[in-house]
């Protein structure tokens, strides 16, 4: 195993991971806002599901986002 592709390739997966995820988090704020469905609640509740069935893995991230 090659430490340093490994390191490569995690890193441009985990990059792909968070910009596309601030991205979608982002516009359903948004869009939520818009519809007036966020107005009252300054903060909620998020999660993901790292699933990697080759090795085995199935991991949530649970967390919690702030509008204020």
């Amino acid at each position: 195993m090659n430490e340093d592709a490994l390191n490569m390739s995690i890193r441009k997966f985990l990059k792909k991971v968070g910009i596309t995820s601030q991205r979608e988090i982002e516009a359903a704020i948004r869009q939520n806002v818009k519809n007036n469905q966020l107005s009252e609640k300054p903060s909620f509740a998020i999660s993901v599901q790292l699933h990697a069935p080759e090795l085995g893995l199935d991991h949530k991230i649970d967390g919690k986002i702030e509008l204020e």
